[in-house]
């Protein structure tokens, strides 16, 4: 586990609840991965498009990371209502402290077996 790893994630989540898209795209690679169940874009214009359209924020819960592998269970709140709340969890790659791929999951327990990820690489 390296603190710089972890640190990308947390800023890039910043900058993703503060909808601070310049610090955003400065996090992530040119060639940046963006995926969920339902499909994938890549590069900083998809980044952007896709940032800007979210309206909601994260509230990030327990961490795993492993060899450049970030995993971070979220609580998605709904800006337009604060009360509907989901949980999901994203699993990022970093490379020298830039974000190259991010995929969202409907839950925890879904991106570890993703990544192979364990209790074992758990944040304390």
């Amino acid at each position: 586990m390296t603190t710089s790893e972890i640190a990308t994630v947390l800023a890039w989540h910043d900058a993703l609840n503060d909808s601070d898209l310049d610090t955003l795209v400065a996090l992530s690679s040119d060639d940046v991965d963006i995926g969920d169940a339902h499909g994938a874009a890549q590069g900083h214009q998809a980044l952007r498009q896709w940032a800007a359209s979210l309206n909601a924020t994260a509230q990030l819960g327990r961490m795993y990371v492993h060899d450049g592998v970030v995993i971070v269970e979220q609580e998605i709140s709904n800006r337009e209502d604060p009360d509907a709340v989901t949980t999901a969890a994203s699993a990022f790659r970093v490379v020298r402290d830039h974000i190259t791929s991010v995929f969202r999951h409907d839950d925890l327990a879904s991106a570890l077996a993703a990544t192979e990820l364990t209790e074992a690489d758990r944040v304390e």
